[in-house]
């Protein structure tokens, strides 16, 4: 299928049209709840996938692999290498919701004309999806001196303002009232960027929440809150702390216009993104965006995981007991976001199993290699702690008594 078909002649070929499928699978999610192994979505939500190239679709799923393989990776490296330094909180199962929102940003450019995201203590599926150099990322996440932020930033506090990844938080909460911050710059500058935090369902419960969006709607910022809700923060299940189903109601409390979206299909969140970004840019304030979507691996680490499968199934230590039925996992991989994205563009026509098998093997490659480069680079040294606590010059090293 070339570039230039339009639904006209797609449905000429004698299959679906983009806006056909798109419509489908959105009426399907819209009629199930987010706890069976559908999630809850809503159907009023533009088709703006289907105006997409085949290149920027191929790119997507090509994002989706790398988030993939990069977290299984460093699950194994956890599991079986006792070299292996980095201390890691896992984003798969949330791919499509990174990649469907930056593939609606600006990313590219000067840093005055670039989109913004701020990211939470779950970083790398953001920090990829953006725009940052895998193997720098990884050479960080191992406290490489040449790492991406020089050893400094570990996995919590990762930045690359090149790309418009203005940073992980390791704290829940803070990184929504500098996003604000940002985006009532650009207000100020008459800048079209748009600013982007991502946040999971634990944020409600703090104050940086409301006070993020009372602010966006108080100002009419062109700040779009990305609300990642995969049903538990840490150990407990977000019912604990937060009184609504959809917390897309709180964002509806200030007059934010919220949509809520399955998060497994990167074309649906793509979809809500979009829209969201137009309205930024033009001048129509926040939006917030709710995707309902399951993390694969437990808080932190990989405990009840085994090296070679996706997942943990077994104890873990930290939560006392297993903390979610393993059936609940198990009915989230059947909607896994690899496969959808993978099956709609088989569907679609822009490639065929070939291609996509072809594709995940460049992405595994591509993976090995950014491990391999970043376990070459020198560690930190105990010296480098010293250095950039003031402005200029070092703190001189000596022994406490």
């Amino acid at each position: 299928m070339s570039n230039d078909m339009t639904p006209d002649t797609e449905r000429q070929r004698g299959g679906m049209s983009r806006r056909g499928f798109l419509q489908i699978a959105t009426l399907a999610g819209a009629a199930a709840g987010f706890t069976g192994t559908l999630a809850r979505s809503e159907n009023e939500i533009g088709y703006y996938a289907m105006d997409l190239s085949d290149d920027t679709l191929r790119h997507m799923l090509r994002t989706i692999l790398r988030i993939r393989w990069h977290e299984r990776t460093m699950a194994d490296k956890m599991l079986s290498d006792p070299s292996y330094r980095a201390y890691n909180h896992f984003y798969a199962g949330q791919e499509a919701v990174a990649t469907g929102v930056c593939a609606a940003l600006r990313n590219d450019g000067p840093f005055d004309q670039i989109d913004l995201v701020y990211s939470t203590h779950r970083p790398t599926g953001h920090a990829i999806a953006k725009g940052v150099d895998m193997a720098k990322m990884q050479a960080e996440f191992d406290f490489r001196a040449t790492g991406l932020n020089n050893g400094y930033a570990a996995e919590m506090h990762i930045s690359d303002p090149d790309v418009g990844f203005i940073g992980a938080d390791g704290m829940i909460g803070p990184g929504h009232v500098i996003a604000t911050g940002s985006a009532f710059a650009f207000r100020a500058r008459g800048s079209d960027q748009v600013s982007v935090v991502f946040g999971g369902d634990g944020t409600y419960a703090t104050p940086h929440f409301h006070s993020a969006l009372n602010n966006a709607r108080l100002l009419d910022l062109p700040f779009i809150y990305v609300l990642e809700n995969n049903l538990y923060h840490q150990y407990a299940h977000y019912s604990h702390s937060c009184p609504h189903a959809d917390i897309a109601d709180a964002a509806r409390a200030y007059g934010i216009p919220a949509r809520v979206v399955d998060g497994q299909d990167v074309f649906q969140v793509y979809n809500a993104a979009k829209e969201a970004v137009d309205r930024a840019r033009a001048g129509g304030g926040p939006s917030f965006i709710e995707a309902k979507t399951y993390r694969y691996y437990n808080h932190w680490g990989a405990p009840g995981a085994e090296v070679g499968k996706l997942g943990a199934f077994g104890y873990d230590p930290l939560a006392i007991s297993s903390f979610r039925p393993e059936r609940e996992l198990r009915s989230w991989m059947q909607r896994d976001p690899v496969d959808i994205a993978r099956a709609t563009l088989i569907d679609w026509g822009v490639m065929d199993e070939t291609t996509a098998d072809t594709m995940e093997t460049d992405v595994r490659a591509e993976v090995d290699a950014a491990f391999a480069w970043a376990a070459e680079q020198p560690l930190c040294t105990p010296e480098d702690g010293l250095k950039h606590v003031f402005a200029e010059g070092v703190v001189a090293p000596r022994q406490m008594a």
